[in-house]
């Protein structure tokens, strides 16, 4: 195939977002996605962007450039590379800008979500810099609409994340009616929306996604890329290639390898396993970031509510009356920390025992916290069926005492756990691990009381009790080659390899080992998609206007 000029591999938001802005600066695109459906993890996600200082602010919000790269900088840990910093910041304006001046592809923003770290310098307390797509219509996408991913994680496919309790202080969720005209020209929201949208701009330019192409190995000429070789012995040849295959989270050798900790339940697509990474090192890619994932805590539940038999667990461990507890029946961290934060807790080693301190855990809750928020129902809704029961595989006991001995909690650490949890509790206080005192805590907890601490603190209450087991998983890793500005790989040397670019989970992630805000993955994947495609366009084609 030698009328190719970029070769986008991969078919996630960073990858689509590539061949589209390839193609509008002059070049011809192929993609090629070794799944037989096309999307990705993007597909699976809420579909939510973090980008600062966008052009969707809310009226009466601000953001600047300064800000954003103060907050950045503030959560770096020095792992942060201003340069990649200023270019995802300077550039996401743009990337919407350009996509929705000439794709279907449409953002708003959800005003009131709060940067994950919002306490720290430059954040956004009150939000602003999340932006979702409306719902789109599949029907629009004809033959290739059953061929996109469908997220096991959200059984309504209708909705979108700021109709629920995590996108708005009290959820407003679309009305039976509309529900029932989404339904009828099938009408995806999350992250079904983003990606239905992005294809749709591919199949308007004649960019038909090849399925079922797994590439293992990059073609060069001398120090310049030429082309990939497929896993079935086929061969394309492009003088530019943009590896936006996903991360390596379900390749055990390479978690093994290279993260900083256990991740045992990533809940991306399996596909997910290092080929990028690989056809990377291959020719010679530095590789950054390798370390570290965006961290996820998960929880096993049957797969009758779920292909993946996981689920991600996140709003129901910020809900008052809940605790989260070690093998020693000690509460270890802030419940109610924003998910990737929450992974760091489950790397912290005990010394003398060496083992992993906070592994295994259990999350402590009654029959009425369950009766309140039941969360075990296939992932996250907009709507609760109130006076709900755990379901029976959850173990359960009348008392503290027994529920420990049952699942392996030492008894007498629960019982004096729970007690003085209870005390401060009552008081909407928590001097152990300052729960509800910031301002992402009081977003996530019972939409009744937000802005308050109740809205995340509260004490267990009267048994039966029960526990349910939280494992160390990931929405996948960020790690990979990497990468200038323009998202062109570096060898080990700090040369560009010519011709070879990087994006979105793929590559060493620019935002180190943080996680701005609500769509902090998407966000970056999808502005250095932007930037590969456009210099890998510009060299394919020149800009055709």
């Amino acid at each position: 195939m030698s009328d190719i000029d970029v070769i986008v591999l991969g078919s996630g938001a960073a990858a689509l977002t590539a061949a589209v802005t390839a193609h509008e600066y002059g070049a011809r695109v192929a993609v090629f996605e070794k799944s037989d459906k096309i999307g990705g993890t993007s597909a699976w996600s809420g579909g939510q962007i973090w980008i600062p200082n966008h052009p969707h602010m809310a009226k009466g919000r601000t953001d600047s450039r300064e800000e954003a790269l103060t907050y950045l900088s503030a959560l770096s840990h020095g792992m942060i590379d201003p340069a990649m910093a200023e270019a995802f910041v300077d550039t996401g304006a743009d990337m919407i800008r350009f996509l929705e001046a000439r794709t279907p592809v449409q953002f708003y923003s959800i005003p009131d979500f709060p940067d994950y770290h919002s306490e720290f310098p430059g954040a956004k307390r009150t939000g602003g810099r999340t932006l979702e797509c409306p719902p789109f219509p599949y029907q629009e996408l004809g033959d290739w609409s059953d061929r996109l991913e469908a997220s096991p994680y959200y059984p309504d496919y209708t909705m979108t994340v700021g109709e629920t309790t995590l996108g708005q202080p009290v959820p407003q969720p679309a009305s039976p009616e509309v529900k029932a005209q989404r339904r009828a020209v099938d009408a995806r929201g999350m992250g079904a929306a983003l990606v239905g949208r992005l294809m749709k701009a591919c199949l308007d330019r004649g960019i038909e996604p090849q399925t079922g192409k797994r590439a293992i190995d990059l073609i060069m000429d001398g120090a310049a890329v030429a082309g990939v070789r497929f896993e079935d012995g086929s061969t394309a040849h492009a003088p530019n290639v943009v590896i936006a295959t996903g991360g390596f989270e379900w390749n055990k050798d390479l978690v093994r390898a290279f993260t900083r900790g256990p991740m045992t339940h990533p809940v991306s697509v399996p596909t997910n396993s290092g080929d990028g990474l690989k056809m990377a090192m291959r020719v010679g890619a530095m590789l950054g970031n390798m370390r570290e994932a965006w961290w996820m805590p998960v929880i096993e539940v049957p797969t009758d509510l779920n292909s993946m038999g996981r689920q991600l667990f996140t709003y129901e461990r910020t809900m008052p009356g809940g605790l989260m507890v070690n093998r020693k029946g000690r509460r270890f961290t802030n419940e109610a920390s924003n998910y990737n934060a929450f992974g760091a807790a489950f790397h912290e080693q005990d010394v003398s025992a060496f083992t992993y301190a906070n592994l295994p855990c259990w999350f402590i809750f009654n029959a009425a916290f369950y009766g309140n928020y039941p969360f075990l129902v296939g992932g996250l809704t907009d709507s609760f069926e109130a006076g709900a029961t755990p379901p029976q595989w959850v173990p359960g006991a009348p008392t503290l005492r027994a529920l420990a001995e049952r699942v392996g909690i030492d008894p007498d650490g629960l019982e004096k756990t729970v007690a003085r949890f209870n005390h401060h509790a009552e008081q909407a206080n928590d001097p152990d691990f300052q729960r509800g005192e910031a301002n992402n805590d009081l977003w996530w907890g019972d939409p009744r009381w937000r802005g308050d601490k109740r809205a995340t603190l509260g004490p267990l209450g009267d048994g039966p009790y029960y526990a349910i087991e939280v494992k160390s998983g990931a929405l996948g890793t960020k790690g990979g080659p990497l990468t200038d500005t323009r998202s062109r790989v570096l060898d080990v040397d700090g040369a560009v390899i010519e011709g070879l670019y990087c994006a979105g989970n793929a590559m060493a992630s620019p935002m180190g080992m943080t996680y701005g805000g609500a769509g902090g993955t998407l966000g970056p994947a999808m502005v250095f998609g932007y930037l590969a495609g456009k210099d890998a366009g510009e060299r394919g084609g020149g800009m055709t206007g």
